[in-house]
């Protein structure tokens, strides 16, 4: 059976959330809204960034409250899933309204914000962190679909065999702290090292999902059980996905360059 560790999540693959690049591109987004020809005078242009900052930061920091929030759920889902604790699991799934509404309050900042903005890069900024924040939506949701799936774990026997998904947790949760940081200090090298990364989270990840295949095959009566921890791998697995989506993200909003990482 998957076994704890030191205290790590995404919703279940089948319960119709959409994969981790159902978001439309960044690029596509920006590209929409910017106008490459808007002609203002330098003074103007300059008060109005003047103006603008204070918003941008603020939508910074939700953003990064966001992150915050996400590592907290992870650490939080596995835990109740492998401590067997439906108390955990029960919290994490109600708090991930805190995460919902915080998506709400920076929809709502930005889409004032970018009705007075008038530099291209400003209004890049703005969409640039919107687009961050609800890939962290997601992020929550698989978060609270492991906590559902420990929940619905915890009465029943643990499997005979040891499955680490503790240690797929840990990879996503370092993945997901390294890319708040690079976030802070607005580093595209450091993103694109932890976009490489992902590499490992999808072999942790197929490991997994290819040994429960095999016990399943062999005994019948671990079918659901195997069924559910899959379910809790590939939203581990999506997690590290959006973690790349985030990579693109801070490079674009940083250079105004496309990059694909993944």
């Amino acid at each position: 059976m998957y076994r704890g560790r030191r205290g790590a999540p995404a919703p279940a693959a089948g319960a119709g959330f959409p994969g981790p690049r159902s978001w439309p591109k960044l690029a596509h987004i920006v590209s929409e809204r910017v106008e490459p020809e808007r002609v203002e005078s330098r003074s103007g242009a300059t008060a109005a960034s003047a103006a603008f900052e204070p918003e941008l930061q603020r939508i910074r920091d939700l953003v990064l409250t966001m992150g915050d929030q996400v590592d907290r759920a992870m650490t939080r889902a596995t835990g109740g899933l492998v401590d067997r604790d439906v108390d955990v699991c029960t919290a994490v799934i109600r708090d991930d309204a805190r995460i919902n509404a915080l998506l709400v309050e920076v929809r709502e900042v930005t889409f004032t914000a970018i009705a007075h903005a008038s530099a291209p890069e400003l209004l890049r900024g703005a969409l640039g962190l919107l687009h961050m924040a609800s890939e962290l939506e997601r992020m929550g949701d698989h978060c609270a679909s492991i906590a559902k799936s420990g929940r619905e774990l915890a009465d029943l026997p643990p499997l005979a065999s040891h499955f680490d998904l503790p240690q797929l947790s840990e990879a996503c949760e370092v993945q997901v702290r390294d890319i708040l940081s690079a976030l802070i200090a607005r580093d595209v090298d450091r993103a694109r090292a932890i976009a490489a990364r992902d590499d490992r989270v999808n072999r942790i990840h197929h490991r997994i999902v290819d040994d429960l295949i095999q016990l399943m095959t062999e005994d019948g009566d671990a079918v659901y059980r195997g069924t559910k921890l899959i379910m809790v791998a590939q939203n581990f697995e999506r997690i590290g996905d959006r973690v790349t989506n985030l990579a693109e993200d801070l490079i674009f909003l940083e250079t105004g360059r496309i990059e694909e990482l993944g």
